[in-house]
């Protein structure tokens, strides 16, 4: 089992920045890629970033691509995703989820273990 908390969101400007955390109880990063997701009120879940076990492997949504970085610390057991040049079309609530699959997953049916979310808004 796996335990997720996400925090780091909040209200920030149009070009600002955000770093989301997610850190991990029970099993570990160590062994399960991660990945990040968003909801945005009236839309479908929608993929954002994923990283590999050992950092070493990362994947992007192209709607974040240059602006968004996910990283990890395997010592806190903890991932981050760095998130500047913020869009007001950024705003969402922001899920981390472990994936059961191998490889950078995009689609959220592979991944089982989900966070409560934490909710980013950006104002023009």
């Amino acid at each position: 089992q796996v335990q997720l908390v996400e925090s780091g969101g909040g209200l920030v400007q149009a070009g600002g920045s955000l770093r989301l955390s997610c850190a991990a109880s029970g099993r570990t990063f160590s062994n399960y890629p991660m990945g990040w997701f968003r909801q945005a009120p009236g839309k479908e879940r929608e993929f954002v970033a994923a990283i590999s076990v050992s950092g070493g492997s990362t994947s992007y949504a192209d709607s974040v691509k240059g602006r968004f970085t996910i990283s990890g610390d395997n010592a806190k057991n903890t991932r981050y995703l760095q998130m500047n040049n913020l869009k007001p079309e950024d705003t969402a609530v922001y899920y981390c989820a472990v994936s059961v699959v191998v490889g950078l997953s995009r689609h959220s049916n592979e991944y089982r273990y989900w966070g409560q979310g934490t909710q980013v808004t950006v104002s023009s």
